[in-house]
């Protein structure tokens, strides 16, 4: 049975999406098939698998909103086992269509959940904001992985997210864990990044991973060429990372 996995922090540019392209890539290197969910109407997971976003027909729109089967929006990707349900700019009207449906906060949840027969992984790409589309990605989720950026306001907001997982919790989802929190964008040479490091570790210790993605010129280059760090340059630092987190998510499966 495949486990969907959330990667969610309303804060935007904290590496929410290279961690959904390159865990996806990394995790089907490593001989899992993996399905990932373009949840974020920026569509950039998409595009940072080579997915032309502007020719996207059906993706997590008409998936969401049950218009489209899972197996009719599924595409292939140029990463080897990884599967994609692209997303596409329309994404953005999906939060005032649900506004009135009824369990709204179950439409992705119905719509995907037969289909963690046939993957090892569902890696959820969220929006950045705890809207609707988030709210539905969390409800259809096992876990959640907390991408947290090593600069100074890392811990801002970090609060709110953890709320919104409790609550989500208490009326939608009690079996929603918390994967973990992952450490992105660090740089060994900053002060800074080593005392966000700490404060992280400190106050979550269990919850962090090991892993912690180091600040790399390939990992921001990758996207523009439309494939993933394992594609673009595997002996790269970001590679390293990526494997390493890989294994670890594999590894706590495993037991």
């Amino acid at each position: 049975m495949g486990k969907i996995i959330a990667i969610a922090n309303q804060k935007g540019g904290v590496g929410k999406t290279t961690t959904s392209v390159n865990l996806a890539a990394s995790l089907g290197v490593l001989e899992k098939k993996v399905l990932l969910i373009d949840a974020d109407p920026q569509a950039n997971a998409s595009s940072g698998l080579g997915i032309d976003v502007e020719n996207v027909e059906l993706g997590s729109y008409q998936l969401i909103e049950h218009s489209a089967s899972a197996e009719e929006c599924i595409q292939k990707t140029n990463a080897p086992n990884v599967d994609i349900i692209p997303a596409h700019i329309d994404l953005v009207a999906i939060e005032i269509e649900l506004v009135d449906k009824e369990e709204r906060e179950y439409m992705l949840k119905k719509a995907m959940e037969h289909l963690k027969s046939s993957y090892d992984f569902i890696l959820i790409d969220c929006a950045p904001s705890l809207g609707l589309l988030t709210l539905n990605a969390l409800t259809a989720a096992d876990s959640v992985i907390i991408p947290i950026q090593c600069e100074y306001f890392a811990l801002e907001g970090l609060g709110k997210l953890l709320n919104t997982v409790k609550s989500v919790q208490r009326i939608h989802n009690s079996n929603l864990d918390i994967e973990g929190m992952l450490l992105t964008m660090y740089d060994s040479r900053l002060r800074l990044s080593n005392q966000v490091v700490e404060e992280v570790q400190k106050h979550f210790s269990d919850m962090v991973f090991e892993t912690i993605i180091q600040r790399n010129v390939r990992l921001s280059e990758a996207p523009s060429y439309g494939e993933s760090i394992i594609n673009y340059d595997v002996s790269s630092k970001g590679a390293s990372n990526y494997l390493n987190l890989a294994k670890e998510i594999i590894k706590k499966q495993a037991n």
